[in-house]
C-alpha cells in the first residue's frame, strides 16, 4: 500500500510547514498533496510557495491564493503581494480547482473549499444538501470520461478536521452491490487551525493505487508540534500588517476576526 500526504491552509506559517515536511519525511512519505492557501496570514508566503512548489505532486488553488492575485486596497493586502512578487502571483492564478485520486477501488476528489467555488464555505454543521453537493461534478471540477462522482471527497479551507460518512439518496443499488455511503472530511490547517489546538495537521491516505482494485484505506490525521514562538517572532520581524492578529490564532488556535 502507499502513502500519500495531504496537507492544506499554510497561509505563510513557514515554521508549521516544515515540521510537517519533517514529520511526512519521517514516515517514509513521498507523495503530498496540498490544498490551498498557500499564502496570508503569516510573513513568509514567498518562501511557502517556493517550498510548496518544490515538494508537492499537485496543488490546488485556494481562495486566499486567487484573491491574492486580484487587485489589493487594503494594507495588508498590498503588503503580502509585494512579497510574492509577479512570478509567484502567476504561478497562484494558474493553480487547479481540484485533483482526483483513485484508491483502493475508491474514486477521491479533493478541492480546497466546495465543488461549486473556492470562495463557497462548506463549514463542520453544514446541512446534509450542502455536503451532498460536495460529490457533484461540476463545471469547476470538470467530469470523469465515465460520468462517475467521488466517493470520498476531502478538502481544506474552514482549518477545522473531521470525517464523516453521509448515505447517498441519490443511488439505488441491490443488497450485493457496494454500500451507496459516501465519505467527507477535513484536512484542517498546516498553519492556522482553528479548533482550538495550536499545533499544525495534516492528513496521510494510504490504500492501493495501482489498478482499480478493491481494497482497504485509511485516512489518519496527524498533528505536529512547532516553535509558535518563533513563528510570532518572524511576523513582528517583518513588520507584517495584522501580526497580534495573527499571533493569537497561532497560539490560541482559533480564529480571530
Amino acid at each position: 500500500m502507499e502513502k500519500i500526504a495531504i496537507i492544506s491552509d499554510i497561509h505563510g506559517n513557514l515554521p508549521a510547514l516544515e515540521a510537517v515536511l519533517l514529520d511526512i519525511q519521517r514516515r517514509g512519505i513521498t507523495r503530498i498533496i496540498c490544498l490551498g492557501d498557500l499564502v496570508g496570514k503569516g510573513p513568509d508566503s514567498a518562501a511557502v510557495v517556493d517550498r510548496i512548489k518544490e515538494v508537492c505532486e499537485s496543488v490546488v488553488q485556494g481562495n486566499w491564493d486567487l484573491g491574492i492575485t486580484l487587485p489589493q486596497e487594503n494594507p495588508a493586502g498590498l503588503w503580502h503581494q509585494h512579497q510574492l512578487g509577479e512570478v509567484r502571483l502567476a504561478y497562484l492564478k494558474q493553480l487547479n480547482f481540484s485533483v482526483d485520486l483513485n484508491v483502493s477501488g475508491k474514486l477521491f476528489r479533493l478541492f480546497h473549499a466546495s465543488a461549486q467555488s473556492v470562495y463557497h464555505r462548506v463549514k463542520r454543521k453544514a446541512s446534509k444538501e450542502e455536503r451532498l453537493a460536495m460529490f457533484q461534478n461540476t463545471q469547476m471540477t470538470g467530469v470523469p470520461t465515465d460520468g462517475k462522482q467521488p466517493d470520498i471527497v476531502g478538502y481544506g479551507d474552514i482549518h477545522i478536521p473531521y470525517l464523516i460518512t453521509i448515505k447517498n439518496p441519490s443511488e439505488k443499488r441491490s443488497v450485493k452491490q457496494a454500500s451507496s455511503g459516501l465519505m467527507l472530511f477535513n484536512v484542517g490547517s498546516v498553519g492556522t487551525p482553528y479548533d482550538g489546538i495550536p499545533q499544525a495537521c495534516y492528513c496521510v491516505l494510504e490504500g492501493e493505487t495501482e489498478g482499480n482494485m478493491q481494497a482497504g484505506f485509511a485516512i489518519q490525521f496527524v498533528r505536529v508540534p512547532y516553535d509558535i514562538d518563533y513563528a510570532v517572532r518572524l511576523a513582528y520581524t517583518a513588520q507584517m500588517p495584522e501580526s497580534l492578529r495573527y499571533e493569537l490564532e497561532i497560539t490560541t488556535g482559533l480564529v480571530h476576526k
